[in-house]
């Protein structure tokens, strides 16, 4: 890896500083050709691994980096969010403006699905933010409980709703949703009833009233 690319000013993003370039140079000793890009975001460093290296980069980071605690672990989905149609949306400007491609994050990502954790050291106060690619078709990679036993909570969530299984979890079974549920909520293409046209679940026909034509029209001709 050359000076450039351990600046991070290959990756087209911040330069890292020192300890970053400390933090990349030891998990690029061990992970190698595992490490498909990496950036600077805010100061901190971002390294994107293949599904492949994913349990190695908690196993380095935790032996190597001196990372012993998982801050989180959760998915991201980049398809654009489903547009909303003019009916349902009215006047309102009020809304942010979604995107109408994908677009991806810091380090880049090789598809809609992304893995990200962040792992930490208390002793030395540095952190290093992981990503992996998530494979859409067969969406599987290695669990990182057997590294930080925290992820088990984490893992468990990413499964429920996003649909990515942990291989080697210890008991991947729902959070929130019945056993019965079917689909993943926070997957972008789930059916969101607000985003569907259906009748008031409380419509009833009226009976008119007298005088009145069927639908609330007055008989009774001109005012």
């Amino acid at each position: 890896m050359s000076d450039e690319d351990l600046t991070g000013a290959g990756a087209g993003a911040e330069t890292l500083d020192a300890a970053a370039t400390d933090l990349l140079t030891k998990l690029s000793a061990v992970l190698g050709d595992a490490i498909v890009e990496h950036a600077g975001n805010h100061g901190d460093l971002v390294v994107r691994v293949k599904p492949s290296g994913w349990r190695l980069a908690a196993e380095t980071a935790r032996a190597k980096l001196s990372c012993d605690y998982l801050s989180f672990l959760s998915a991201v989905d980049w398809m654009p969010t489903p547009s909303v149609g003019e009916s349902e949306a009215g006047s309102d400007t009020s809304a942010p403006v979604q995107p109408k491609e994908m677009t991806f994050g810091v380090a880049g990502s090789a598809g809609r699905f992304q893995l990200l954790a962040c792992v930490e050291s208390t002793a030395h106060h540095w952190n290093v933010l992981f990503k992996t690619d998530i494979d859409e078709t067969n969406p599987v990679v290695e669990s990182w409980v057997p590294v930080y036993p925290g992820a088990d909570w984490h893992e468990r969530e990413c499964w429920e709703m996003y649909g990515i299984t942990f291989d080697g979890h210890p008991s991947l079974r729902h959070l929130y949703l019945p056993s019965e549920f079917e689909g993943h909520p926070l997957r972008k293409d789930f059916p969101l009833l607000a985003r569907e046209v259906k009748p008031w679940p409380g419509l009833v026909d009226v009976e008119a009233m007298p005088g009145e034509a069927p639908g609330g029209d007055d008989e009774g001709g001109d005012a």
